[in-house]
């Protein structure tokens, strides 16, 4: 079992903070996954007929967490929230990239929702996650470098278990060690608002969407909700 757990002194200055964490056990990623083709491919022919566009950065949705960035000292526009430059790549190509069918999974519903979305490998998470302020002693390996360590700044909000952090400036880009693969079998899906009040309903929305493509390839399945009123799930 796992505890994610919302450190005190985020919950204070993000009040109305809403995290969905969807789990998935038995995953088979190796399989075919038609709902998450047919998801990738409607939003792609509604960019391209005009019927739909991604949330851009004069989207409420995406400017709360442009003002979270700029709060713990990150230019969002250099280091973009990963909905952001999830959005303004499909706008620009016309296209998602294919990952693998979790992560493609995850990638479509945070796009069409425009909420910051992201994933762990349990099994590779040592010890219980926090969403805490960095003390800037930390490390973090970032996805595909598995080469590289950076340090993140003192008070940047990281996602963090015993053995490091796993996603760097809340939700900019996650850690290569605990990276979901087509071989990741116990997975934690991360959705998140920092606007409950305005949209909680899309988050919970979201969290349901994405347990629904997950649910055909999973022995189990679950969404739980962490905030300041429940700072602490155990998955």
């Amino acid at each position: 079992m796992t505890d994610f757990r919302l450190a005190p002194a985020v919950a204070d200055a993000f009040p109305d903070t809403l995290v969905a964490v969807v789990t998935a056990t038995g995953l088979r990623g190796r399989e075919d996954w038609p709902g998450t083709t047919a998801a990738l491919e409607a939003l792609e022919q509604e960019l391209a007929s005009g019927a739909w566009q991604p949330a851009d950065e004069a989207d409420p949705r995406i400017e709360v967490w442009h003002a979270a960035y700029r709060s713990f000292g990150t230019n969002p526009r250099r280091i973009r929230p990963s909905v952001d430059a999830l959005g303004r790549r499909l706008a620009k190509k016309g296209a998602l990239p294919r990952i693998n069918q979790p992560v493609d999974s995850y990638n479509a519903v945070s796009v069409r929702h425009g909420l910051p979305a992201g994933a762990f490998d349990l099994g590779r998470v040592s010890g219980d996650v926090d969403i805490r302020h960095a003390d800037g002693s930390e490390e973090f390996t970032p996805l595909g470098e598995p080469g590289t360590v950076e340090n993140p700044k003192p008070g940047e909000i990281i996602y963090a278990d015993a053995d490091g952090v796993l996603t760097r400036h809340w939700n900019h880009r996650d850690a290569h060690r605990t990276r979901v693969t087509e071989d990741s079998t116990q997975v934690a899906f991360i959705l998140e608002t920092l606007h409950a009040t305005r949209d909680g309903h899309l988050l919970k929305a979201a969290a349901e969407e994405l347990r629904e493509l997950l649910t055909p390839h999973a022995q189990q399945t679950a969404v739980h909700h962490l905030g300041p009123a429940q700072p602490r799930v155990t998955v």
